[in-house]
């Protein structure tokens, strides 16, 4: 129940006191993609469910590209301030294991399916760990096949030990390691 209210003390406060912020990404998403600044996606969430994630849009849906300015929001991750709204809806935490879309979290075996009984968040310790996930993969020369052998395996390791010690310190401490860029564990 602590953590619940925290994240919503959280949120809150991030929306209302990043709200020009909100409005800017928002304004710089819809010009650099030539589109609504609001992505929305189907992602896993607790107990297996189903929600729908915020992120401001950062690939041009007619082209697929991703030009400067996107690729800032990316690096950034300005593009995912939306997610504030996501904790305060109750579909995910500020901290927990990031939200995969379906065929990751959702076919989990044994004792890795309790990852499932935590809120995905915003932040976790596997995210810090995974920060330039994307840069890593782009260096693969099969980035599904090395996700799915060894980044998703290691991201469930890190987010299970994470279960097992979480507390508001931790998070706290996890948001804060966030925000400097500095990982947890390895």
């Amino acid at each position: 129940m602590a953590k619940r209210i925290f994240d919503i003390i959280f949120s809150l406060t991030a929306i209302v006191s990043l709200s020009w912020l909100l409005v800017l990404v928002y304004l710089a998403a819809s010009a650099a993609t030539r589109s609504g600044g609001l992505f929305v996606q189907k992602r896993i969430g607790r107990f297996g469910k189903a929600f729908t994630i915020y992120k401001f849009r950062t690939i041009n849906p007619e082209n697929g590209m991703i030009n400067r300015v996107s690729g800032f929001l990316r690096f950034s991750k300005l593009d995912e301030l939306p997610q504030f709204f996501n904790v305060l809806f109750g579909d995910m935490s500020i901290v927990g294991p990031r939200p995969d879309v379906a065929g990751y979290y959702d076919t989990l075996k044994g004792e890795d399916r309790q990852l499932l009984n935590l809120r995905p968040g915003i932040t976790g310790p596997a995210s810090l760990k995974y920060f330039d996930e994307e840069g890593i993969l782009s260096r693969q020369v099969d980035s599904l096949k090395y996700n799915d052998e060894v980044i998703f395996p290691d991201k469930v390791r890190i987010n299970r030990i994470y279960q097992e010690r979480q507390s508001v310190v931790l998070d706290i401490k996890i948001i804060l390691y966030s925000v400097i860029g500095k990982k947890l564990w390895e």
